[in-house]
């Protein structure tokens, strides 16, 4: 083979994989464009200290998952007047029903586990922020500081 083959050859390559190339680049825009037309926005967001009331639910009982303690803290919040110095309104919580669907929202976001075990421990603030569209709360992302 000569320089001249191996030149053309290269040139079908790009000619070809050009095409190819750019309809994986499209593909790839279009779902990405699908998956942003979609994607959620951030709807809401708070800080809130986690102090020992917070720690426990409405009967006494000590809470040890990390969404019961937010939830909690929310309920205390909103419902029940209980609040620590540092702690926020939020525009979502305030609705039962949407406390009732904080434990979806912590699964389907995102808390670091050592976070979490500092939550659990109370004695935390917290940084909450709500995903959704519209009024539907769909994920939480949760920051601790001690």
């Amino acid at each position: 083979m000569d320089k001249s083959d191996d030149m053309a050859r290269m040139a079908r390559k790009r000619l070809f994989g050009l095409p190819a190339a750019a309809l994986a680049a499209g593909l790839a825009m279009a779902s990405f464009s699908g998956t942003a037309a979609s994607a959620q926005e951030l709807i809401g967001s708070y800080v809130a200290y986690i102090g020992q009331p917070d720690l426990f639910n409405s009967n006494g009982g000590r809470l040890n998952q990390p969404w019961q303690i937010l939830r909690q803290d929310r309920a205390n919040f909103h419902r029940f007047g209980i609040s620590q110095p540092g702690d926020e309104f939020d525009p979502f919580f305030g609705s039962i029903n949407n406390r009732k669907i904080m434990e979806r929202m912590v699964m389907n976001g995102s808390i670091d586990p050592q976070a979490a075990k500092r939550l659990v421990q109370g004695g935390a603030t917290v940084f909450v922020r709500i995903y959704g569209s519209g009024n539907t709360g769909t994920s939480l992302t949760v920051t601790v500081a001690k």
